[in-house]
């Protein structure tokens, strides 16, 4: 699970343009509504490369303003997503 945070923290870090600061979140550490480089257009491109990085498909109804609440909230997202495939 330490590897996927990782990525998780990867991704974020590329798609904000955060410069390496997303590599210190923890899993409590807010995003939306915090961070403002994380706005509407910022969550499509965390989601692409999600998706690109972990071979999954995200449907436009799995998703809500909770998914980026926190590191933590994201990253149970993306293990559920792992966990049931790309069907899921």
């Amino acid at each position: 699970m330490a590897e996927i945070r990782q990525e998780v923290l990867a991704v974020i870090d590329e798609a904000l343009g955060l410069g390496g600061r997303a590599m210190g979140f923890q899993p409590d550490t807010p995003l939306l509504g915090v961070l403002p480089e994380l706005d509407s257009m910022a969550v499509v491109g965390v989601l692409n490369l999600l998706e690109e990085r972990f071979d999954f498909i995200v449907g436009d109804d799995e998703i809500d303003g909770s998914t980026f609440a926190t590191v933590g909230t994201l990253l149970v997202f993306v293990e559920g997503k792992l966990a049931r495939g790309n069907s899921g």
